[in-house]
């Protein structure tokens, strides 16, 4: 049992009277630790308080990414006054860095202890208003890294599919481009101006099909190219099995083909149909790369306009652009997790001045977690509203809703419903943080089995600050 005098010397107890100091040796338990062992657990129920009498206690937290060191306690440190405050789990794990002598306090001992010994809830509750804003603060910018990170790992996604596909097509242009430059070469030999005039006009009308092209059953698109290969083939076409796709494609049928094989005759017609089909292909891979690109530039635009890249942090947007802008760099996630968004805008609603960038982390967050809760195969409904002086949003998923007993939790910092280390329990604080004190406005929760709806208020009026 640790004697009043060695308590004395903990910085906790110091300043404490002989009477109170004897009451604590005797209400409290020695507990010898050894190196590596556990004092508890994240997620564990709470039952004692812990002061360090010697050897190191290293306190810890899982998080999205890996463990994180909130802090380590040495001779005189203490942990575990937080849950047994909140009624709460333990928020945090307690590890043994080497052997150790602990005091500790069962819940009941450690609330008698406000009476007999209230210098020592003083000292508690400063310690404790430090720990919880490193804490929190800590834990925030981990909460920033991590969605970060998703982001970046979505985003890096999304850009390599257009990306590769531009090289592809890029790389298949070089070959295609150098196999239709001999064959116009013969062709202007052997035909009239007149004769490759009117093979010019079947491929520039053949080109513009390309850009709304029939999207055909894969037995009709089947029938339809051995349609035209078998006439190919009879008009004594080389390779007429390669070049048949591409022009059905490009609604080119035998009886589009009949009138080139009338003007060019018999020895032309093949290299013609080959150039064609070569030309056809060089107009498909150039669409292509445009397509790819473009979505490339959106998806860049769409960054720049989601973290508001230099610009002011404060300034009139619309929220849907901030939606939209979200919707783009999570398409990855969305998509992998077969998530369907159903959209009710009221497009006349007004711009706000708001902090654009905050409010996208809030979109993000709630998005997010809508896909986390229903896995697969949902729906987000995304609606926006005004009245005479807010404008509204409302974020809502199909999933399997949020349990009513804790539902007055669900906006508490590290409060999660996730496995431990998949979740911090700070995303929808932070959403709560950002709609209030952000921008005063409110956030609120409603949910029942197979729906859950978070609604936003957003002042239309709010002061510039």
């Amino acid at each position: 049992m640790a004697t009043a005098e060695a308590l004395a010397r903990v910085p906790l107890f110091e300043h404490l009277r002989t009477d109170q100091l004897n009451w604590l040796s005797e209400h409290g338990e020695d507990y010898a630790a050894q190196a590596g062992e556990y004092i508890f657990r994240e997620g564990d129920e709470s039952t004692h308080f812990y002061v360090v009498l010697t050897g190191e206690l290293q306190i810890t937290k899982d998080l999205p990414g890996g463990e994180i060191i909130l802090n380590t306690h040495r001779s005189g440190g203490f942990s575990g006054e937080v849950p047994l405050l909140s009624g709460t789990p333990y928020v945090a794990s307690a590890r043994a860095l080497s052997d150790a002598t602990l005091l500790r306090f069962d819940s009941q001992a450690f609330r008698e202890m406000f009476a007999i010994c209230p210098l020592v809830v003083s000292k508690l509750f400063q310690a404790l208003q430090w720990r919880i804003q490193t804490t929190e603060g800590l834990a925030r910018q981990r909460e920033k890294m991590s969605a970060l990170g998703v982001l970046s790992a979505g985003l890096a996604h999304e850009l390599n599919n257009p990306a590769a596909a531009a090289r592809r097509s890029a790389s298949q242009l070089r070959a295609t481009v150098e196999a239709a430059h001999p064959l116009l070469v013969k062709l202007s030999q052997a035909l009239s101006d007149g004769q490759l005039h009117d093979l010019l006009g079947v491929y520039q009308r053949a080109a513009e099909s390309l850009l709304q092209p029939d999207h055909l059953d894969p037995l009709e698109q089947s029938d339809r190219e051995d349609e035209i290969a078998t006439w190919l083939e009879d008009h004594a076409v080389d390779n007429a099995w390669e070049i048949a796709p591409m022009l059905v494609n490009t609604r080119i049928t035998p009886d589009t083909l009949e009138p080139i094989y009338d003007q060019v005759g018999a020895d032309a017609f093949s290299d013609a149909i080959a150039w064609l089909g070569a030309s056809l292909n060089v107009a498909s891979l150039l669409n292509e790369v445009e397509r790819s690109t473009a979505r490339i530039s959106d998806l860049v635009k769409a960054v720049k306009s989601y973290s508001y890249m230099d610009q002011a942090p404060q300034q009139e947007i619309d929220v849907h652009d901030g939606i939209e802008d979200t919707l783009m760099i999570m398409a990855h996630k969305l998509r992998e997790h077969k998530i369907s968004i159903r959209r009710q805008y009221d497009r006349s609603i007004p711009r706000i001045f708001a902090y654009g960038s905050e409010l996208n982390q809030v979109w993000t967050n709630l998005i997010d977690n809508a896909v986390d809760a229903m896995e697969s195969n949902g729906t987000i409904t995304l609606r926006t509203w005004a009245d005479n002086e807010d404008v509204w949003v409302e974020i809502a998923d199909s999933g399997p809703g949020v349990p009513e007993d804790i539902q007055t939790r669900i906006f508490d910092p590290f409060f999660t419903t996730k496995d431990v280390g998949k979740g911090t329990g700070l995303g929808l604080d932070i959403a709560h943080r950002t709609v209030v004190e952000r921008h005063h406005g409110e956030i609120k929760l409603i949910s029942q089995p197979g729906e859950t709806r978070f609604q936003i208020r957003l002042p239309i009026n709010e002061a510039k600050k």
